[in-house]
């Protein structure tokens, strides 16, 4: 790297001031030495043609020399005055592309030290560095964005990882002091919270890969309706001990989507456990099957508790639970929606949630990419 008087690295604005600089003077030469070789011969083939072949010696030899001190002197001062102007311009080029680069790369310092509210402004020198600012803001916020994320998932997972530890270290305990005994209870509360952990460990990982598109999908050709159906008659029995009612509607041509069956069955049957523990006994909740132009569309409608409209982002989000009960029995470990979600997602689709507010019930959307139109499916 070449450096300035005392060893510091010269800058970006200098060094690449210098190399447009060396860049104008190699144009300012070759003018130069072109314009002394071509020059005197058109002169002389012009100055023939204007006073014949036959010129005085004297005076060819005087006009010979005043061209040449005429030409010298004018390319004397304008090529450097060129030079001067020119190097000129590139500096306050250079100068200004050095400070855009400069103030990336400390925005990019900043950050990979931590600092990830660092942003850029926009320079007016061009679409491609207004792109590369851009890109680097939005960049910026998403690590901004992921890093609060992760630092929620980890004081969540830890609150959700509370509970169980805390049941087996006070069971262990009063085993192990004698104030309870060995028994079928004991064993039993000791297996649940085991499961329970168990659990909240499968959730996680299974979030994880669908997040990270991850999921082992074999798409095939499929009626929504029968997705629908499969995903009805294996929560039936719940519905009807918690005595809600469940119901499906697929009247008309039921829509053929490009899905894995599986997997979208998983996060149908996610959306209606959602639905059950926020339904109460005697609720309703209808699962409706229907096509659109391009699309099928599945579509949960629920009596239930229903959220704040302002949540309806967040509902989907890790571990959220609109009622804020963490610790109650029903509450599940609050991945569900996520997980189903990144399943959607996953075949190219996307799931939204809408209520009017609590109490008022709650409505999940699931909208897929159409193949086409099949037969009626299921009721």
């Amino acid at each position: 790297m070449r450096r300035r008087p005392g060893g510091a690295p010269m800058g970006f604005a200098w060094r690449l001031g210098a190399s447009l600089g060396l860049v104008v003077l190699a144009g300012g030469v070759t003018l130069l030495v072109v314009a002394l070789v071509i020059a005197p011969q058109l002169f002389q083939s012009h100055l023939r043609m204007a006073a014949g072949p036959r010129i005085e010696p004297a005076i060819q030899s005087h006009v010979d020399e005043a061209f040449a001190n005429a030409i010298l002197t004018a390319l004397g001062i304008a090529v450097p005055v060129a030079l001067v102007t020119s190097w000129l311009v590139t500096w306050i080029v250079a100068r200004r592309l050095g400070r855009s680069v400069a103030m990336v790369a400390n925005a990019a310092d900043r950050i990979a030290r931590g600092h990830l509210d660092a942003r850029i402004a926009t320079p007016a020198i061009g679409p491609e560095f207004t792109q590369l600012t851009e890109s680097f803001n939005a960049m910026a916020a998403r690590l901004a964005e992921t890093e609060t994320m992760r630092r929620q998932l980890i004081g969540d997972l830890a609150h959700e990882l509370r509970t169980p530890l805390a049941a087996l270290d006070a069971t262990v305990t009063a085993v192990a002091d004698g104030v309870l005994p060995v028994d079928g209870t004991t064993l039993e509360t000791l297996t649940g919270q085991t499961r329970r952990l168990q659990h909240l460990v499968a959730d996680m990982s299974a979030v994880s890969r669908a997040e990270e598109r991850q999921l082992d999908l074999h798409p095939r050709p499929v009626d929504l309706a029968t997705i629908a159906h499969e995903a009805v008659a294996s929560i039936t029995a719940r519905f009807v001990a918690a005595g809600v009612h469940l119901g499906l509607e697929a009247g008309g041509p039921s829509p053929v989507v490009e899905v894995d069956p599986q997997r979208l069955a998983e996060a149908a049957a996610n959306i209606l456990d959602n639905a059950l523990r926020h339904t109460a006994d005697g609720g309703d909740v209808r699962v409706i099957v229907r096509g659109g132009p391009g699309v099928g569309v599945l579509e949960v409608v629920d009596t239930g508790d229903g959220f704040d409209p302002a949540d309806s982002g967040r509902i989907f989000e890790r571990f959220f639970r609109g009622d804020a009960s963490r610790t109650r029995s029903s509450a599940g470990t609050g991945v569900g929606l996520t997980i189903a979600r990144a399943i959607v997602q996953a075949h190219g689709g996307t799931l939204t949630a809408s209520s009017s507010g609590p109490g008022t019930g709650a409505t999940f959307l699931m909208v897929l990419p159409a193949r086409a139109s099949a037969g009626s499916g299921p009721a």
